[in-house]
């Protein structure tokens, strides 16, 4: 596990990525617990079915645990289990923290701090590898890394188009369409969503998705994904939409921000 070194608070994003040649998306959600990294690992055996060398990125993690002798975070661990190339727990998860809590506060705890360059550079070392990246972002969209930056930030400096994860559950639509908002106000692309069920007695859930659909767009949804026990990165991927996949990785569908 690599540990961070200490940045200024001023310090500003770096330029977007993207400009660079890398090539991916970033996963966000409309909250924690809803499936953001069974969603991004679904990704990766999707898009490793189209031929693509695909790799995971947790740029940030909360919470290890020790998994076959080695202090991991279970995020990191699926996304490194469903990459299609070799990569190692740091490739995949440059800053684990160990306090499984809001991450400003497990750095804080530990006396580290989340530096925004080196998680950039993380992404392009491992981009240099891969064809596509996924990356998973932590929480939600804002969930703060210090008193000044926080998990958008992030997705400007790496500069790829989103993919949000909406829990289907009660709340789903006002957190949706918050989410949406907060990602075209940061001039990012929504390139399509996944509604993931996380909760299998959800009311009018049909419902839920139609609005969803009506009021997300016209970003399209990737997929709707059923309660699945267990949530398998194989069975992820049979519930998304493999040709939306395909004009997200040409680049046909990929919304442009307002």
């Amino acid at each position: 596990m690599s540990t961070t070194l200490p940045s200024s608070p001023a310090a500003t994003p770096t330029a977007p990525l993207a400009l660079a040649g890398l090539r991916g998306v970033f996963v966000t959600g409309t909250d924690t617990e809803i499936g953001k990294s069974r969603i991004a690992a679904g990704l990766l055996y999707a898009l490793a079915a189209q031929g693509l060398r695909t790799a995971g990125l947790k740029p940030v993690a909360a919470g290890t645990d020790w998994v076959d002798g080695r202090l991991c975070n279970e995020d990191v661990a699926l996304l490194r289990s469903a990459s299609s190339i070799a990569v190692s727990d740091a490739d995949v998860g440059p800053c684990q923290l160990t306090t499984a809590c809001a991450p400003h506060i497990a750095a804080e705890l530990e006396g580290r701090r989340i530096e925004l360059t080196a998680l950039t550079d993380a992404a392009r070392r491992l981009a240099q590898r891969a064809d596509w990246l996924v990356v998973e972002g932590v929480g939600g969209f804002r969930v703060p890394f210090d008193d000044v930056h926080d998990s958008a930030d992030l997705a400007v400096a790496l500069g790829l188009p989103v993919v949000l994860v909406v829990g289907m559950r009660l709340g789903c639509l006002n957190h949706a369409l918050l989410t949406a908002d907060a990602i075209r106000a940061r001039g990012l692309a929504l390139a399509g969503w996944v509604g993931n069920t996380v909760d299998p007695d959800m009311p009018h859930r049909e419902r839920n998705l139609h609005t969803l659909r009506m009021r997300l767009a016209p970003a399209p949804c990737l997929g709707v994904v059923p309660w699945l026990s267990p949530p398998s990165p194989e069975a992820v991927a049979t519930f998304l939409v493999h040709e939306h996949l395909t004009d997200l990785v040409r680049g046909a569908r990929t919304v442009q921000p307002d």
